[in-house]
């Protein structure tokens, strides 16, 4: 790995983005809307950013309504809502939208494997047909790593030995991006992502573990743990991501290489659900059940020393603070929030209790 010739940690995104059209498909979602926000900023009013979501992780409101933000209401499978978004020649692309998440892809496996995998081609597809500046792929540190890798997770450390449909569609596409990047030199960069969390994220069944946490916690409900509460997850605040996948979309450095976008730090869930707890003033505690036979991740903690050095990366939001933010946007939304949380049919409250626990994906 070279060693950048500028600094890095200061990037005039301005300059890099302005004028830029820009597709982030999963915009809707929690990483997606915080990006598209960031990016209408630092694209301009000469520059675009199309968003390309199918809503069915995240409502319609989530979407930021600004004048330079185009919104497709589509499925990355859809190849009318993909010409109509490549008809806007976007110079650059972050993939998001993903089938999400484990749980999610060992119910429904032919989805995940048509989402994560035909979605994820066809856009490499339309990439090298349009000759985009940048394909940022977002991939899973959670689950390229699988559970033998030792701790901090290093980007050199891959498993074959993986436990559900989503860890391994999650490698597929990145085995497909590194294919586009050596035989049609696409500029593909790969994000993996650790357990992102912040304002943005609605709950629901297949959701991440704070934003449910949060969720039931102000319902009132015991909040449930599926193992004894000493796993761990490296969290990671949304703005963090935001800044990392800013950086990768204009760092010439990365072009052609994989990096962790972490904290760098590990939180205990039952840490978690006790902070929650606190904050909202829960009286109704925990519950605790068996974990999953899928989850086999009892630490999750990984190095951002890669991405320190390629982009400039740093994390520095201190996890109760960005909870506090989180938390405060579950308050500022909650009518919203509740009225759009799903948890599915054929699930009783009683079992969505003990079902949900912390999901080792992003």
């Amino acid at each position: 790995m070279s060693t950048p010739t500028v600094d890095l940690r200061v990037i005039d995104f301005d300059q890099a983005y302005v004028g830029k059209t820009v597709l982030v498909t999963g915009g809707a979602g929690a990483i997606g809307s915080n990006l598209v926000r960031a990016l209408s900023a630092h694209v301009g009013p000469t520059g675009r950013v199309i968003v390309l979501d199918n809503l069915v992780s995240s409502p319609r409101w989530n979407v930021p309504s600004l004048k330079n933000v185009m919104f497709v209401e589509g499925d990355i499978l859809d190849e009318v809502k993909l010409k109509r978004c490549f008809f806007e020649k976007p110079d650059i692309i972050v993939h998001l939208a993903a089938f999400f998440a484990n749980q999610n892809s060992v119910d429904h496996p032919e989805n995940d494997l048509m989402v994560n995998g035909m979605g994820t081609l066809r856009l490499l597809e339309y990439a090298t047909l349009r000759g985009c500046s940048r394909f940022v792929y977002a991939s899973s540190g959670c689950s390229i790593y699988g559970s033998s890798a030792p701790l901090p997770l290093r980007e050199d450390f891959m498993s074959m030995h993986l436990t559900t449909p989503y860890q391994i569609t999650k490698m597929l596409g990145e085995l497909y991006g590194n294919f586009f990047h050596h035989h049609y030199n696409v500029p593909v960069v790969k994000a993996r992502f650790f357990n992102s969390y912040g304002p943005g994220e609605v709950p629901g069944q297949y959701r991440n573990v704070i934003p449910n946490f949060i969720y039931w916690a102000m319902k009132g409900l015991p909040l449930p743990i599926t193992g004894d509460g000493t796993e761990t997850r490296d969290f990671t605040f949304v703005g963090d991501i935001t800044d990392g996948l800013l950086r990768a979309g204009v760092v010439e450095a990365a072009i052609g290489e994989e990096f962790n976008l972490a904290s760098g730090r590990e939180t205990r869930i039952v840490d978690l659900a006790t902070w929650i707890n606190e904050a909202v003033g829960n009286p109704a505690g925990i519950n605790f059940a068996p974990r999953r036979i899928w989850d086999t991740k009892r630490r999750l903690c990984a190095s951002v020393d890669k991405a320190r050095a390629l982009i400039g990366y740093a994390p520095d939001t201190e996890f109760q603070a960005g909870l506090a933010q989180t938390i405060q946007w579950f308050r500022d939304n909650w009518d919203r929030i509740d009225e759009a949380a799903s948890f599915g049919p054929g699930i009783s409250s009683a079992v969505r209790q003990m079902t949900v626990q912390a999901e080792p994906s992003r």
